[in-house]
């Protein structure tokens, strides 16, 4: 049945992502959320601290062939694979879907295919630099980019004169997440790293989604050791509070980080670690920078624009 502009759309997706799901959320759509027992990873729905609205609803694995939708997100190759075929009806595997590739290919840097291979169905990729290096075949493609919400109240102070790192589990993920970078950096400049585990390699430890902005407000810059990735979303709220980012020189960063305007980017080490100095020594050229950061994540990251994205996206394949 055609979709009208008016009526919202009944959307099925899955929590991978804790912080995107909320902000894919803000598209004024209702959104059912598939959950098992005990809320495994992938399987969540609404917990956690986000505020979820009222248009997100949460649909037991068991429930899901048995509900009418317009539309299936997948968001991980296992919704893709097994619970397309494990948990949707035969009906609801040809309704409209969307797949949200989150990262670049982990497999070969520019030859990978992927494993959506289905024209009629649309990949969405997060980034222009994942878009780039994903072989997607013949399924039709589209860029959406990051969207971000921080509380009001989060905006940078700058006082803390160390350098603030967000990675979960970076002691077990390794070189790719940066994890000797941040080391070889940290032996010189002073850094705090936060996120899941960060106690086993002597870091904060995790903070709350909510409390994440805030919390970043009060360091000095935000540094960003990871040599292969999306775009973190951290690194877009940390802009969005306003503080100068520093980073490796690669992926879509490269894209984002004017040298000297908005933070700093190289591929060399000793630079970066110089950079980083100079930003501690100079609060000053800290907030010239982190204003820099603040106006481009305005800009470009906007949660109005992220949401008008998603919106004639979901409208593009339901009619």
């Amino acid at each position: 049945m055609p979709m009208t502009q008016s009526r919202p759309l009944r959307v099925l997706t899955w929590h991978v992502h804790g912080n995107y799901l909320y902000y894919l959320t803000q598209v004024p759509h209702e959104f059912h959320v598939v959950t098992r027992p005990g809320r495994p990873a992938g399987y969540a729905g609404r917990a956690g601290v986000l505020p979820w609205g009222a248009n997100v609803h949460e649909v037991d694995a068991n429930d899901v062939a048995a509900r009418d939708f317009d539309v299936i997100v997948y968001q991980h190759r296992d919704h893709w694979e097994k619970d397309r075929f494990a948990l949707l009806s035969d009906a609801q595997r040809r309704l409209p879907r969307i797949y949200v590739e989150h990262d670049p290919p982990q497999e070969a840097p520019f030859a990978q295919r992927h494993w959506v291979d289905d024209r009629d169905a649309l990949l969405v990729h997060v980034t222009p630099f994942n878009a780039l290096m994903w072989d997607s075949g013949d399924t039709p493609v589209r860029v959406i980019e990051h969207g971000v919400l921080v509380p009001e109240r989060a905006r940078y102070s700058g006082e803390i004169a160390r350098g603030i790192v967000v990675v979960n589990h970076l002691r077990t993920r390794g070189r790719r997440l940066g994890a000797d970078v941040f080391e070889n950096a940290r032996r010189i400049v002073p850094l705090d790293l936060v996120g899941m585990d960060a106690e086993s390699v002597s870091g904060i430890g995790e903070i709350s989604n909510l409390a994440l902005p805030e919390f970043m407000s009060h360091y000095r810059f935000f540094f960003n050791p990871i040599r292969w990735t999306s775009l973190g979303l951290a690194v877009v709220e940390a802009m969005t509070v306003g503080l100068p980012v520093v980073g490796l020189a690669t992926t879509e960063l490269s894209s984002v980080i004017r040298d000297g305007e908005n933070g700093y980017i190289d591929t060399r080490i000793d630079r970066l670690i110089a950079r980083m100095g100079a930003l501690i020594a100079d609060p000053v050229l800290a907030r010239r920078l982190g204003d820099g950061a603040r106006a481009t994540a305005r800009q470009r990251f906007s949660i109005g624009r992220f949401a008008r994205d998603w919106d004639l996206a979901l409208r593009d394949v339901a009619t």
